[in-house]
């Protein structure tokens, strides 16, 4: 597998002379297989040079496009991907349904003419939508899909990659899940918490189990331990629990991602020089990057 970052930083776009570096542009991703199949993980900012750089390269588009869910950052770059103009694509959109919304209906909500000039219906591209609604697997190409319920808001869900012995992780929204804490949130789903309350011992193994031996993991480090503070409940992690994450699932390389838009390159440099510490420190097997646009991995 071959992936490129498009875009890394969380919540909102964040350009500016401060970003440059790391960039400011909200998630996505390119994922190539070995036959160059692709699949894009997230529709944040990131995907509208994606998709320009497509076009530039006059390529056609058949590929899988996966949502781990759908808040603003995560797809409102979609509207502006120019491949889904153009009559002769394909795109297969993965992600979750709502009980009272389709996946469809999600996705073309944000196209509404109250908001947008361009309605879903109208993309030229052929649109396929594949729903999941419960934890599970599925094979795209030659490649198997897992998934697995996030603690964040939202039925959000990480995607687990295996592709010929080769494993990538992509965690992008989550947040520790501590049981005293959840019983006062009211904006996590219940079905979801329910998963969590379930583990006996760490609810948070459910994670590590889920990242189990990984070449490569991308993981939620949106926070400093002293920023977490104030905003727990709001479904992201301080970059102590990333690298938890990849101790505990024993991954071989840690990419922090979905970087605060009010961080500096700096500041991410910052972060990133104590979490090399902290693996140092710690024994830790693992190494560890901070996600930048336009960084490619061969995995």
């Amino acid at each position: 597998m071959k992936l490129k970052f498009w875009g890394v930083r969380g919540s909102i776009p964040s350009p500016g002379k401060h970003t440059v570096r790391y960039g400011g542009n909200t998630p996505c991703i390119e994922v190539r297989l070995d036959d160059d199949e692709l699949v894009i993980i997230d529709a944040g900012t990131g995907i509208r040079n994606f998709g320009d750089d497509l076009i530039n390269k006059g390529e056609s588009l058949k590929a899988h496009l996966l949502i781990t869910h759908p808040h603003w950052d995560h797809i409102q770059g979609f509207p502006f991907f120019k491949p889904a103009f153009i009559s002769g694509n394909e795109l297969t959109i993965i992600g979750t349904d709502r009980p009272d919304k389709s996946l469809s209906e999600i996705i073309s909500e944000q196209m509404n003419r109250i908001y947008f000039p361009v309605q879903l219906h109208e993309l030229k591209a052929k649109l396929t939508f594949l729903p999941i609604r419960e934890e599970g697997e599925m094979k795209i190409h030659d490649c198997i899909l897992r998934t697995l319920y996030l603690n964040h808001p939202g039925f959000t869900v990480a995607f687990r990659l295996e592709y010929k012995d080769k494993v990538l992780v992509y965690m992008s929204d989550n947040e520790p899940y501590d049981r005293e804490v959840a019983a006062y949130l009211s904006n996590f789903e219940t079905s979801v918490k329910q998963k969590y309350e379930a583990i006996v011992g760490d609810p948070n193994q459910r994670m590590f189990d889920f990242c189990k031996g990984a070449d490569v993991l991308i993981h939620d480090a949106t926070y400093t331990p002293e920023e977490y503070i104030d905003r727990v409940g709001w479904g992201h992690s301080h970059y102590l629990f990333a690298l938890r994450v990849a101790a505990e699932g024993e991954v071989k390389q840690l990419y922090l991602f979905h970087h605060d838009p009010s961080h500096s390159d700096e500041k991410v440099d910052d972060i990133l020089r104590k979490c090399k510490k902290e693996v140092r420190t710690r024994g830790y097997k693992f190494e560890v990057e901070a996600a930048a646009e336009n960084t490619v991995i061969t995995i």
